[in-house]
């Protein structure tokens, strides 16, 4: 059974490909209305983050925030087929790159990246930017699927415009290596991934368990830090992924401040566009020590 649907799904994926753009987004829709009506856990989680980040907000607007995120990130979703499995030309359509730096320069950097629903679009057209550019094997990391069929194919898709992908708990010393020789290398740190390389720094208000290898990847590797975030256009139908200039005196000697620098510039991203945060992850999951869990 779970073979069949293993290749049901990649029947679905390749069906997405290959239809129109608005009946994808309207299939997403659906998948984000579903979401919202379904007694999923993922929904309690979603509420309490915004009930959180946002307390000033009322009852009714923090359901109509959620609302409009779900549809968002059901909209993703769909269009992961065209992203994955589509032609180049389509995904160029799709995304659009700006950046206000030369990554091929060979200047050691170290690109922060966050989880906003575009992230998927920004990641794929980013790997074909950089390999016009003449970058050769862009590095990011990624967590490991429990569903190994999908996790093999995925990393393929992901890899088919020359993008390398490693695992999570990749040796750092190759990191830093490929940090010094001015290859591309992109994080995404804005989850709960847990106590161990992490400190509590504020995020929206709130002591939050946040990853300090940015900071630490930048002093050893000698390294400037860009942020790069991918955002829904106006149109509500493409992405603009952003690599911004680096950030001024980062690394510095302190990794609280560095660290909480780095929380308060992912907030600063959030608040233009609340419903475009990946708020379904448990960004609270660990709590400092006495204090009780929120989830």
């Amino acid at each position: 059974m779970k073979i069949v649907l293993n290749y049901l799904g990649l029947g679905v994926l390749f069906l997405l490909s290959v239809l129109p753009h608005s009946w994808v987004r309207a299939f997403g829709t659906f998948i984000g209305w579903a979401a919202i009506r379904l007694p999923i856990k993922r929904r309690y989680v979603v509420q309490r983050n915004l009930e959180l980040c946002f307390p000033e907000l009322s009852y009714i607007q923090r359901q109509l925030l959620a609302k409009e995120h779900f549809i968002l990130l059901g909209r993703s979703i769909a269009e992961r087929g065209r992203l994955w499995l589509s032609n180049e030309k389509s995904i160029r359509k799709l995304v659009h790159i700006q950046s206000e730096i030369d990554p091929a320069d060979g200047k050691p950097r170290v690109y922060v990246g966050m989880h906003m629903i575009g992230i998927e679009a920004g990641l794929i057209g980013l790997s074909i930017y950089l390999r016009d550019a003449g970058l050769k094997n862009p590095i990011t990391l990624y967590i490991q699927m429990k569903n190994k069929f999908f996790d093999r194919h995925i990393k393929a898709w992901r890899e088919r415009f020359g993008a390398l992908m490693l695992l999570r708990k990749h040796n750092s010393r190759e990191l830093i290596r490929e940090i010094r020789r001015g290859n591309f290398v992109l994080l995404s740190p804005d989850m709960d991934l847990g106590v161990e390389d992490s400190i509590y720094v504020p995020f929206f208000g709130i002591q939050t368990c946040t990853l300090t290898s940015i900071s630490r990847l930048a002093q050893m590797g000698g390294a400037e830090v860009c942020p790069v975030v991918t955002t829904l256009n106006e149109d509500g139908v493409t992405y603009t992924c952003r690599i911004g200039a680096p950030w001024v005196n980062f690394p510095s000697n302190d990794l609280l401040k560095d660290t909480a620098f780095m929380s308060s510039f992912f907030e600063s991203q959030i608040k233009p566009r609340p419903a475009e945060y990946y708020w379904v992850h448990k960004r609270f999951k660990h709590r400092p020590e006495g204090e009780p869990e929120v989830y």
